[in-house]
C-alpha cells in the first residue's frame, strides 16, 4: 500500500477555511502577538503506572516533557467515529483501553467537526488523505509534515519528504504545520524568539528512535519551543502539533487538560506484557 496520494484542493481548501466556534483550527501568524491563553490542566484520577512526564525550565519557559519509548510503549492515533474533542469522552467510551495509556497529547489541526485536516492513520487504515496543498494558517506554513510509525520505529519527516520517500502505509501517522526543526535547523520562517506568544506543543525523535512531547506551560514562541528541541532534545527533526488548544493527559499526575475541544489525539500506551 501506498501513502502517495492527494485530495482535491477544493475539498481541502474547503476543510482549511472554516472558521468553527472556538476556533479549534488554529491560525496564528507566525509574527502576531495577540494569542495569550494560560494553562488551565483539569484534575483526573490518578494512575498506579509513573508518569513519563518531567516538567522543565528552557530560557526562562516551563514546559513538560514526556517521553515515549519504543522498548515500553506504543503509539496510536485517535479519533472516534464521532470525534471524541476530547481525553475524558474517549476514557469514559474506552475504559479498558484508557487503562493502558501512558499519556497522550493532541495529534494536529482540524476542522469544525474535529477531523484532522491533513494526513491521519489509525491501525494502518489512512482516514485521510496526505494534504500538500497552500492555503493561510500554520498547517499550511511549508514545510509542514508528518509524524508516523510502525513496530516501534517513530519518525517525523516534512510532508514533501514523505510523499517522496514512504511507500508502505504506517500504523498510525498524523499531520501537522509548521516543521520547527528541519535537519537540525529552525523551519526558515521561524526566528530565534519571535513575537508571536501562545501555548504551543510539538514532538520530535531523537536519535535513538525515542519520541519526545513537549507542550507549554505559558505562551511561548514557535521559536523557543523549536530551540528547546534542538538544543536540549537534540531531535533532528521537530513538528508543531498546535497552539492555544494543546492539550496533555498525563493519567499518573492526574492531569487531564481541558481547554478546548481538540481533534485527533496520539495516545502512548503501555505494552502489553
Amino acid at each position: 500500500m501506498t501513502a502517495r496520494f492527494a485530495l482535491p484542493l477544493v475539498i481541502l481548501l474547503a476543510a482549511c477555511n472554516q472558521q468553527p466556534g472556538g476556533e479549534p483550527v488554529t491560525r496564528i501568524d507566525l509574527e502576531d502577538p495577540n494569542a495569550n491563553v494560560a494553562a488551565t490542566p483539569s484534575p483526573t484520577p490518578t494512575s498506579t503506572v509513573a508518569s513519563p512526564c518531567e516538567t522543565v525550565t528552557f530560557d526562562d519557559a516551563q514546559f513538560t516533557h514526556c517521553t515515549a519509548d519504543p522498548a515500553i510503549h506504543r503509539i496510536t492515533t485517535m479519533l472516534g467515529k464521532t470525534p471524541y474533542r476530547g481525553f475524558k469522552a474517549f476514557a469514559d467510551a474506552s475504559p479498558d483501553e484508557a487503562m493502558r495509556v501512558a499519556f497522550g497529547v493532541n495529534a494536529g489541526m482540524f476542522d469544525d467537526e474535529g477531523k484532522p485536516i491533513g494526513y491521519y492513520v489509525k491501525d494502518g487504515e489512512r482516514l485521510k488523505e496526505l494534504n500538500r496543498n497552500d492555503g493561510a494558517g500554520n498547517f499550511h506554513l511549508k514545510p509542514n509534515g508528518v509524524f508516523f510509525g510502525s513496530a516501534g520505529k517513530w519518525r517525523v519527516m516534512t510532508a514533501d519528504a514523505f510523499y517522496s520517500q514512504v511507500g508502505d502505509r504506517p500504523e498510525f501517522g498524523t499531520q501537522s504545520g509548521p516543521m520547527l526543526l528541519i535537519d537540525g535547523k529552525l523551519h526558515p520562517e521561524i526566528t530565534e524568539d519571535g513575537p508571536s506568544r501562545t501555548i504551543r506543543n510539538g514532538v520530535g525523535v531523537d536519535a535513538a528512535g525515542k519520541a519526545h512531547f513537549v507542550i507549554s506551560e505559558g505562551p511561548v514562541s514557535f521559536g523557543k519551543l523549536a530551540r528547546y528541541f534542538r538544543d536540549v532534545l537534540k531531535t533532528p527533526n521537530a513538528l508543531y502539533l498546535d497552539g492555544a488548544v494543546s492539550a496533555l493527559w498525563d493519567p499518573a499526575e492526574g492531569r487531564m487538560d481541558a481547554r478546548a475541544p481538540i481533534g485527533p489525539m496520539l495516545l502512548v500506551e503501555e505494552k502489553a506484557e
